[in-house]
């Protein structure tokens, strides 16, 4: 048998809304709240410009904080939805051009529609899918979660070296049946696509005592056309020399059929409904297939990059 893990000292904190961990300098907080009500879904939608996803979770967040270096970490809603492309399609957004795209468009945006524009905002086309390639931000300082303007980061995101072993997220670590002292999953958003597929942003945290770990999953179905997955990924380890924060950015895509014939059981369609079998699939295709090739859109959110964030202290940092 293996050693048993020991639990660093922490406090727990919790309001009916959010919980907080306050673990080796860090203090992190899961805000989950329910959908955001009329009156907060058209301030949103007055500041974003476009019409909102369904389900909108407009006052969630996940808040990290190195206290010892001034650096933070946010997941909110607003921000990304932010990343959501607004206008025409360029090269590289990744539009889904499909026959019911303009009637998608025209139920979301016509007077007589359950989900009407307020009327202070003009009909603008946007990406309908929802696709974002959001990887949190580094709130301004002073501000809330759902800041409009976030900053740039005093430590700034650098290239790994795809050599250093101290520059991957450690598999292995993750996989081990440690103690998970918190753990949160907070929506941000989901909508069903007008009855044609569907897309979700959705963040995870759990720490353990040897580190903290984050995925944020956003996953779109077209159906009959696409499916599309883009994670960040971000882990810290505690015993780290030099404390160290890895984010991990992917993004990958494939035709609708491809992936159907991925099915275990070929009458059987539900597994293209669980983000977790969408995932599994997409990344166990080769990447050429998965990263580069996709579904046709050029889209630029395909492929990996890794980078890290030194967690120096701004006393110690040169000016």
């Amino acid at each position: 048998m293996s050693a048993a893990v020991a639990i660093p000292h922490h406090t727990l904190s919790e309001t009916p809304n959010s919980r907080t961990i306050e673990i080796n300098g860090w203090v992190i907080t899961a805000s989950t709240n329910p959908i955001s009500n009329a009156s907060d879904c058209d301030a949103l939608q007055a500041s974003l410009g476009f019409a909102l996803p369904e389900m909108t979770f407009g006052s969630n967040y996940l808040s990290l904080e190195h206290v010892p270096s001034d650096w933070k970490l946010t997941f909110d809603t607003h921000s990304a939805l932010k990343a959501v492309k607004k206008g025409e399609f360029e090269e590289g957004d990744g539009g889904v051009k499909v026959g019911y795209a303009d009637a998608w468009l025209k139920s979301r945006t016509d007077p007589g529609s359950n989900l009407p524009m307020p009327k202070t905002v003009p009909t603008k086309p946007y990406d309908w899918t929802y696709t974002t390639t959001y990887a949190g931000h580094y709130p301004a300082s002073g501000t809330e979660p759902l800041s409009d303007l976030p900053s740039s980061s005093p430590i700034p995101w650098d290239v790994a070296d795809p050599e250093q072993p101290s520059h991957s997220i450690p598999l292995s670590e993750l996989t081990r049946p440690d103690p998970i002292m918190f753990y949160a999953e907070i929506p941000l958003f989901e909508d069903e696509l007008h009855d044609n597929g569907s897309s979700s942003l959705l963040v995870r945290i759990r720490v353990m005592p040897t580190c903290i770990f984050i995925l944020s999953r956003f996953i779109l179905r077209v159906d009959n056309v696409l499916f599309r997955t883009h994670d960040t990924r971000i882990y810290h380890a505690f015993s780290s020399t030099t404390p160290l924060v890895i984010r991990q950015i992917s993004g990958w895509e494939a035709p609708y059929d491809r992936v159907k014939r991925l099915l275990p059981k070929r009458d059987d369609m539900t597994p293209l409904t669980d983000p977790n079998f969408i995932a599994k699939a997409l990344t166990e295709m080769p990447p050429e297939a998965s990263q580069r090739t996709g579904a046709g859109t050029r889209w630029r959110g395909l492929g990996t990059k890794v980078e890290i964030a030194s967690l120096v202290s701004p006393d110690s940092s040169s000016t």
